[in-house]
């Protein structure tokens, strides 16, 4: 990964300042100067009961979002409101999304939650999207983030094609024809993404973007960076709070 510049730094710096002021109990500087409401509104907590369930990418783990779920915890979020799902790399996402829909249910469950907010990078993207679209989740799911999602496919795909999976994530196949003809963002639930020109591995890097979301586009992050971008998860946190 090439080295950030001196000003690159400073504005990161600045941006998880700008994140961790936002997210403090505590008063701003200056707060006896605005009105009460102002006040009220600035110190409201965030919606934290949702339970989350984080989704890896192609040959990821559960392990790839401790850097999310302490940001979560930070955030308000108690651990036993926190899930990562596991899925097989190789194997056949339809299969990986119904063990989605699966683990989603167990959550409920566990948790009492009528619904859940999901998180994914990568071709979790594609596992997120059938179970929502396809296999009509979206009615358990009150927000979707997918960071980097491979959702339109990706030409990296192509170095991988010996698995069903790498078939199912290149641009054009029948899997992404399916979860993306017609309504892209089915439901009532919150759509956002977040992409960056600089990711390397979603080609073209656009891919990631969903009709009807929140796209948000990152200034510059690389595929793997994100999964320890206190900004971005930042950004993620507060959407699925919103």
């Amino acid at each position: 990964m090439a080295r950030r510049s001196p000003h690159r730094l400073v504005g990161v710096l600045a941006a998880v300042t700008v994140a961790f002021t936002l997210f403090s109990p505590s008063s701003p500087a200056g707060a006896a100067e605005t009105s009460a409401p102002a006040r009220a509104a600035a110190v409201r907590p965030l919606s934290t009961s949702t339970p989350v369930v984080f989704v890896h990418g192609y040959t990821g783990s559960a392990s790839n979002w401790t850097t999310a779920m302490s940001v979560f915890r930070l955030n308000g979020w108690s651990s036993a409101n926190l899930f990562a799902y596991e899925y097989d790399s190789y194997g056949n996402n339809i299969t990986n999304a119904q063990g989605l829909a699966a683990f989603v249910d167990g959550v409920k469950s566990r948790t009492g939650a009528s619904k859940v907010a999901i998180v994914n990078h990568s071709m979790g993207g594609l596992v997120s999207q059938y179970y929502l679209k396809v296999l009509g989740g979206n009615t358990s799911v009150s927000h979707l983030a997918s960071i980097a999602g491979a959702n339109h496919g990706t030409t990296a795909a192509g170095a991988c094609l010996i698995y069903t999976t790498c078939q199912q994530m290149y641009p054009g196949s029948s899997f992404i024809a399916q979860i993306t003809s017609g309504d892209e963002t089915p439901g009532d639930t919150k759509y956002a993404t977040w992409y960056s020109a600089c990711d390397g591995v979603i080609l073209p890097y656009t891919s990631t973007r969903l009709s009807g979301a929140t796209n948000n586009n990152v200034l510059c992050q690389t595929h793997i960076g994100y999964l320890a971008d206190t900004v971005v998860l930042g950004q993620v946190a507060r959407f699925i709070a919103s």
